[in-house]
């Protein structure tokens, strides 16, 4: 099969004749700190070798011209009259130009041919990407010296505004921020970052991808920030200063909501638990003590399996499978949840033993494969010269 750069200019130079300008905005993994991000807490993600690619360039007049390659579909529109439209994957691109426009930086008419290898529906953040790709990629046509970080905010922005996604800001920043072999620690709330290398000697991030995506993720992901924000009221009538789950204690949950309402208690304490989990996990990784840090991985997926309730049959069974393996030192589902994929910390030389049995197991359990995939951590979403 070709590669999904070499079918996007072959795509674009048939269809339009002229030479493009190409972008790669890579998919995400998150160490630890999931569910975190739209709760102004902490997360750990870093972007890796899976990428969207965009064939782009400016045209002389305010048309719209976007083709995906892998979807064999294309959508035409201009710049003043777009509208959401039934083909669902142009939403994303027009959240992005939406917001340009909104923040009046200068942008018209464009082509646009599209493909990649970030699986769908894995929980890699394919979406984030693509809005991530499309603001860098008219920023650069446009010439709008847009700072990278507002451009993670406005491609935030086209998700939860023009798509209605309300997803916290993690997937698009790891997606423009990245950088090679290294970890982003976030503080949602600030954007205050840094970078943290991820020394993981003989280790490597294995994802097996369930190939299961549940219709609840996007209703329930709504539903489970509704549920946070409501917890964080109820803090607020004795503890005004509670902004956010971010603020809040295990002895102020324990107090207030636990008495009053057991889902939102359990929803509030996974929340104030994995912020706790992430900071304590950063400090392993910066003394080299992967063992520590992948504990703590297994103990946010049964925070995220029995507390905030987002995983499913087939990501616990993943789990279960790995969870007393001494070559496996953390795991644990990864994403919005209700599918996608397990994160797996796996020591190198025990891989392909691994994949095989859980391959086996997987598919007499559930009836279907998993594909696998070996994350390599890459630089965020860059230009590419050929």
């Amino acid at each position: 099969m070709n590669h999904p750069l070499s079918q996007i200019i072959a795509k674009f130079s048939q269809t339009f004749s002229e030479k493009p300008a190409l972008v790669r905005a890579p998919g995400r993994v998150n160490l630890i700190g999931e569910h975190t991000d739209y709760n102004n807490g902490f997360v750990l993600p870093a972007s890796i070798n899976k990428y969207i690619y965009l064939a782009v360039s400016k045209r002389d007049d305010n048309k719209i011209h976007l083709i995906s390659v892998d979807l064999n579909d294309e959508y035409i529109s201009d710049t003043d009259s777009y509208i959401q439209h039934e083909k669902h994957w142009a939403d994303y691109i027009l959240g992005v130009i939406n917001q340009f426009q909104k923040n009046n930086y200068s942008i018209s008419g464009f082509n646009c041919v599209f493909s990649g290898d970030i699986p769908l529906g894995a929980g890699l953040s394919s979406s984030a990407a693509l809005e991530c790709g499309i603001a860098f990629s008219l920023n650069y046509l446009f010439g709008n010296n847009i700072d990278k970080i507002d451009m993670v905010k406005l491609s935030q922005k086209a998700e939860n505004e023009y798509v209605g996604v309300k997803s916290g800001i993690m997937d698009q920043f790891a997606s423009m921020m990245g950088k090679k072999e290294q970890v982003i620690k976030l503080d949602c709330q600030s954007l205050e970052y840094e970078y943290n290398p991820l020394r993981m000697d003989g280790i490597e991030i294995v994802l097996f991808n369930s190939n299961v995506k549940h219709s609840l993720v996007t209703s329930e992901y709504n539903t489970r920030r509704q549920q946070c924000e409501t917890g964080v009221k109820m803090l607020q009538e004795k503890y005004p200063q509670v902004s956010s789950l971010r603020d809040a204690t295990i002895a102020m949950i324990d107090e207030i909501i636990k008495p009053k309402d057991e889902i939102i208690y359990r929803r509030c304490k996974y929340v104030v638990e994995e912020n706790t989990r992430l900071l304590e996990g950063c400090e392993d990784l910066r003394k080299g003590d992967v063992i520590a840090f992948g504990k703590k991985m297994f103990a946010t997926h049964e925070g995220l399996s029995k507390d905030y309730e987002v995983s499913c049959e087939e990501l616990d069974f993943l789990i279960e499978c790995v969870k007393n393996n001494p070559d496996v030192l953390g795991a644990r589902m990864m994403g919005g949840g209700f599918g996608g994929c397990t994160i797996n910390l796996v020591k190198k030389n025990s891989i392909e033993k691994l994949v095989n049995t859980i391959s086996e197991k997987y598919k007499a359990a559930m009836n279907k494969d998993i594909t696998t995939y070996i994350a390599q951590i890459e630089d965020g979403v860059s230009l590419i010269t050929i």
